[in-house]
């Protein structure tokens, strides 16, 4: 059960590194939608950057279910062996 829960930690920890890593693009957005003539070399950038932080955020979903479902795992199986335990 060990190994299980160095994973999950491990998984966790990739996580909130994911987290930090979305939040150091975001960092470097640019906030304003540029329309008018003289900053059309400005929206290829923030189409490029809005792609990256889109696709930061569905691993970051996928990863986050994914840690949630396997500590909930992990604490149900610890409950049911001590349950196994006091029988």
């Amino acid at each position: 059960m060990t190994a299980f829960v160095i994973f999950w930690a491990i998984l966790g920890v990739a996580t909130l590194a994911l987290a930090l890593y979305r939040k150091f693009v975001t960092m470097h957005e640019d906030d304003y939608v540029h329309l008018s003539a003289g900053e059309e070399r400005l929206i290829p950038q923030q189409l490029a950057t809005f792609k990256r932080i889109g696709a930061i955020d569905r691993w970051g979903v996928t990863m986050t279910i994914v840690t949630v479902v396997l500590g909930l795992a992990l604490a149900a199986l610890y409950l049911y062996q001590i349950v196994l335990r006091q029988y």
